[in-house]
C-alpha cells in the first residue's frame, strides 16, 4: 500500500489551516486513511540590528523576527483521492512536497 506524506511550510499559519482543512475534506470525501496535520517545530530566524546608522548616539536595537510554521500530514491515498489533492489551490507563500512512501 501506498501512502502520500504531504510537508506544508509557510510564514502565514493561516494560509496552512486552510490548505490542511481542504485535504481533510478530500480525505474525509473519499475515505481514505489521514493521520495529521501533526505540527512540527516552529523555525524562528532572528536579526537584531542597531538602529543608528553611524554609531553616534545610545546603544538602541531593533529586534526582527521570521517564523516559518510546518505541517505534516499522512495520507493513505489511491488514485482518486491524489488527483484531487493536487487540485487543492496553494496560496501564494505557502511551500508544499508530497512524497509518495511504499509500506
Amino acid at each position: 500500500m501506498q501512502r502520500a506524506r504531504i510537508k506544508l511550510a509557510s510564514t502565514e499559519i493561516d494560509k496552512i489551516n486552510q490548505v490542511c482543512a481542504s485535504i481533510g475534506e478530500i480525505a474525509e470525501k473519499t475515505g481514505v486513511d489521514m493521520s495529521g496535520p501533526i505540527p512540527l517545530p516552529t523555525k524562528k530566524m532572528r536579526v537584531t540590528t542597531r538602529k543608528s546608522p553611524d554609531g553616534e548616539g545610545t546603544e538602541t536595537w531593533e529586534r526582527f523576527e521570521l517564523r516559518v510554521h510546518k505541517r505534516l500530514i499522512e495520507l493513505g491515498i489511491d488514485e482518486r483521492a491524489l488527483r484531487l489533492v493536487m487540485r487543492v489551490p496553494i496560496p501564494e507563500g505557502l511551500n508544499i512536497e508530497i512524497e509518495m512512501i511504499d509500506v
